[in-house]
């Protein structure tokens, strides 16, 4: 019999970010390709789809050193304009109460992957996310946060961690960042909030594995800390809609609902509309920027 996965049961860890000036290194590995300057000698040469090969603490590092302008100007770690769906969206998709936090689950590690679309040809229900990250207290946007998301595929398998995604035990605690044991990093990526808060990833419907619910994993970090950790989960006709199709519909026998999950709460539920063949989802995230999210 296969055996259940890790259940997602604690919290996102204490890891404090230590904010450091960037380097030159820093500012020429991760200018843009497109602008032709040059890479530093010996950096491997990538795919376009990859995004930048930059680690969350040193996005976060310059980002606190430089101010959001001079690290996007080496970077272009910003997902561009905001569409106006996605901000109409948006307009009608949170409030100010604080978003309920959730865990980190066994999967999580700084995949170093600054992109909005982190499909790297995933099969799968195509999904245009936008996130506003908004101060709880003062219900303003908060812009200059960090916003990373992973999910699984629609096999339910992570990028980093196939062969423990299908069901085997990491055999450590959830609190603890996994390392990778290969080399694929789809489903994973970050991006910098705009001044109006906002953040846009292009990715696919996540699939699901025993014992959970769809959901989207979600860190916010602002500054020097890490300031919520939560998930994001679909409205279950829009799960059986997107489940009832193929590649979702070649693993069946789904058996966690979301009010059967342990984790599920009312503000993780993201608003939903079709857009083509596809599906435009979008959630307000409401944090705390003083308080250490875990």
């Amino acid at each position: 019999m296969t055996a259940t996965p890790p259940r997602d049961r604690e919290v996102c860890g204490r890891e404090r970010l230590v904010t450091a000036a960037p380097s030159g290194d820093f500012h020429r590995s991760v200018r843009s390709s497109s602008e032709g300057t040059e890479r530093p000698e010996g950096t491997p040469v990538r795919h376009d789809h990859e995004g930048r090969r930059v680690s969350r603490r040193r996005l976060i590092a310059g980002v606190s050193s430089l101010g959001l302008g001079g690290l996007l100007s080496a970077s272009g770690a910003r997902a561009g304009t905001v569409t106006t769906d996605i901000s109409s969206l948006l307009a009608g998709a949170g409030t100010c109460t604080l978003t309920p936090s959730a865990t980190q689950g066994p999967f999580y590690f700084d995949a170093g992957r600054i992109r909005s679309d982190i499909r790297e040809g995933k099969p799968g229900v195509r999904l245009r996310l936008g996130i506003r990250v908004q101060d709880s207290t003062a219900c303003r946007p908060v812009r200059d946060a960090v916003v990373e998301i992973w999910h699984c595929d629609a096999a339910g398998l992570y990028s980093g961690a196939e062969k423990e995604s299908k069901g085997g035990s990491l055999g450590k605690p959830l609190m603890t960042d996994m390392t990778p044991t290969d080399d694929k990093r789809y489903l994973r990526g970050a991006q910098v909030t705009n001044p109006d808060g906002i953040v846009q990833f292009t990715t696919i419907w996540p699939g699901w594995y025993p014992g959970r619910t769809v959901h989207i994993h979600v860190m916010v970090h602002v500054s020097d800390k890490r300031v919520l950790c939560t998930q994001l989960m679909f409205d279950e006709s829009r799960n059986a809609e997107v489940l009832a199709r193929p590649p979702y519909s070649a693993h069946p026998g789904r058996d966690t609902v979301n009010e059967k999950d342990e984790d599920y709460r009312d503000g993780m539920l993201t608003t939903v509309v079709e857009d083509g063949d596809g599906y435009l989802g979008a959630i307000v995230l409401s944090a705390d920027p003083d308080r250490d999210g875990r």
